[in-house]
C-alpha cells in the first residue's frame, strides 16, 4: 500500500499564487487610475511614471546587488512601489524630486529592512511624507486637469478655506460629478474616484485584497465628517469627504498592503477604524487639508501591536504570551 504519511515543515497548507502574480494585479488594477492621470494632466504626468517606476527598479537592483542579496526585481514589487508613489506625486514635480522619492521609498525604507515583507510601512507613502515635509512648495503645487495651468487650491483646501460653506456644497468649487470623474486638481492618480473603483473592483473579483479595509476605512470617515460638520453636528458633506483628496487611493491601494496592515479580523477593523478616525483629526483639524498619507503610515506603526493583542493564543499556549 502506497504510503500516505509525509513528514514536513509548515507551511502544510500551500497556494499557486506567487508575489509576481500578486503584483501584476496591483499593476493591472492601477491601470485605470493611471491612464486618468494622464488624460487630464497631459504626457508630463506620462514622464513622472515613467521616470518614477524606473528609479524604483534600478534603486532596488542596485540595492540587492550591493548588499549581495538575490534579485528581486522580476517579482514587480519594486513597479508597483514606484508607479503607488507617481499616482500619489503632482504632476507637476520636478523629475528629480520624484526620483528621490523612489529612491527614499525603495531604498530606505523598503530593501534597508530588509526588502519586501520586512518593511513596516507603506514604502510609497512613507516617501510621499518626506517629499512633503522636505519639498512642500513643489508637492503642493497643483494643475488644473486639461490646461497647463497652475491651480490655486485643491477640492480639499477649498473645503477646509470655505467656513460659509453649505453642507450641500453650494459654495464648492467642484460638483461632484467633476470630483467623481477626476476633472479636478490633485496629484497624478488620486483626483478619478471611477478608475479608482474600477481597479477596486478588479482587485475583488481577483480575491488580492477583500472588501473590508476600504469600506470600513471610507465609512470610518464618511460617518465622522458628517457628524463634525463646519457648522455643528451633523452638518458636514460626507460624499465631497470621500471623493476628494487621496482617501480613495489610500484604502483601496495603500491601506491593504498585506505587509503593513493587521493579520486577523478583528485586528483589520480596528486598523482601519484608526486610519478613519486619523484621517478626520487630520483634515478638520490639522494644518494641512490632507491626512490620508499620514493616517495609514501611524496605523502601519501600531500594526504589530494590534496584531500582539488579537491573534488567538495558540492552542496549548499560555494567555498573554506574544
Amino acid at each position: 500500500m502506497e504510503n500516505r504519511l509525509f513528514v514536513c515543515s509548515s507551511p502544510h497548507l500551500r497556494d499557486s499564487v506567487t508575489t509576481q502574480r500578486i503584483m501584476l494585479d496591483v499593476i493591472i488594477a492601477l491601470l485605470p487610475a493611471t491612464a486618468a492621470g494622464i488624460l487630464f494632466f497631459g504626457l508630463r504626468s506620462a514622464l513622472v511614471i515613467i521616470v518614477t517606476v524606473a528609479a524604483s527598479v534600478l534603486t532596488e537592483y542596485l540595492m540587492r546587488k550591493g548588499l549581495k542579496r538575490e534579485q528581486t526585481i522580476s517579482d514587480l514589487s519594486a513597479v508597483v512601489t514606484g508607479l503607488l508613489l507617481a499616482l500619489n506625486l503632482p504632476p507637476s514635480i520636478p523629475v528629480w524630486v520624484a526620483i528621490v522619492g523612489a529612491v527614499i521609498a525603495t531604498g530606505l525604507i523598503k530593501q534597508l529592512f530588509g526588502g519586501l515583507g520586512q518593511n513596516f510601512m507603506n514604502p510609497a507613502l512613507g516617501a510621499r511624507v518626506i517629499l512633503v515635509v522636505a519639498w512642500a512648495r513643489q508637492m503642493t503645487t497643483w494643475t488644473e486637469p486639461f490646461i497647463d495651468a497652475v491651480a490655486s487650491a485643491t477640492p480639499l483646501s477649498l473645503l477646509d478655506a470655505s467656513a460659509t460653506a453649505t453642507p450641500l456644497g453650494a459654495n464648492y468649487w467642484y460638483s461632484y460629478l467633476d470630483l467623481f470623474l477626476g476633472k479636478i486638481p490633485g496629484c497624478i492618480g488620486e483626483t478619478s474616484a471611477l478608475a479608482i473603483l474600477l481597479g477596486f473592483v478588479y482587485l475583488l473579483f481577483r480575491r488580492v485584497i477583500t472588501w473590508h479595509i476600504p469600506v470600513i476605512y471610507t465609512g470610518t470617515v464618511a460617518v465622522l465628517t458628517w457628524i463634525l460638520g463646519p457648522e455643528g453636528l451633523f452638518t458636514g458633506d460626507p460624499l465631497y469627504h470621500v471623493l476628494a483628496g487621496g482617501l480613495l487611493m489610500g484604502a483601496v491601494f495603500m491601506a491593504t498592503d498585506y505587509v503593513t496592515c493587521p493579520m486577523t479580523r478583528k485586528g483589520i477593523v480596528i486598523y482601519a477604524i484608526g486610519c478613519g478616525l486619523l484621517t478626520v483629526l487630520f483634515r478638520l483639524y490639522g494644518n494641512m487639508p490632507e491626512g490620508v498619507s499620514f493616517a495609514i503610515i501611524l496605523m502601519n506603526i501600531v500594526t504589530p501591536l494590534i496584531d500582539r493583542y488579537t491573534i488567538p493564543v495558540a492552542f496549548g499556549g499560555e494567555k498573554g504570551v506574544g
